[in-house]
């Protein structure tokens, strides 16, 4: 069976202490450890029966990752009209209240400028949401040009 050794730095920084004051816990023999050359070793088990419970791990040892990617996003649209403006944000803020199971939330800011006929849409979110989002925008975008040929 191997037994898991530690430095008293790596005690210290598991206990969040200075490794002055391991190393008087050691020579006063409230922590168990082993002289090995001209450093302290303490086993697991003894450093356990110190704290009174199992071994604090690391930062390195006691984080999971997981990875998150987000998007943050600015949609422009220039010579929009108030009638399309007015679906889009509908649009926006209907499928952010009602998300598909999966969906992760969405923070959505539309901006419209009616002097200059600019909206700027302002997408903040996970990658595939956002792109759906943008997928919304641009079946407004082709339905809107689509009538205005047909006129």
């Amino acid at each position: 069976m191997q037994q898991d050794w530690y430095s008293a730095d790596e005690v210290a920084e598991r206990l969040g202490l200075h490794v002055r004051t391991v190393r008087g816990y050691v020579r006063d023999g409230r922590l168990a450890a082993v002289r090995i050359g001209k450093q302290y070793r303490i086993a697991r088990e003894d450093l356990e029966a110190f704290v009174g419970r199992p071994a604090p791990s690391t930062i390195q040892e006691s984080t999971t990752r997981q990875r998150v990617v987000e998007v943050s996003s600015a949609v422009e649209i220039s010579a929009v009209d108030r009638r399309t403006v007015d679906r889009i944000s509908t649009l926006l803020t209907s499928a952010n209240a009602h998300q598909r199971a999966g969906d992760d939330r969405l923070r959505i800011q539309a901006i419209y400028d009616e002097e200059r006929a600019h909206l700027k849409v302002v997408v903040f979110g996970s990658l595939i949401t956002s792109a759906n989002v943008f997928e919304m925008i641009e079946a407004i975008l082709d339905d809107g040009n689509a009538a205005e040929s047909d006129s």
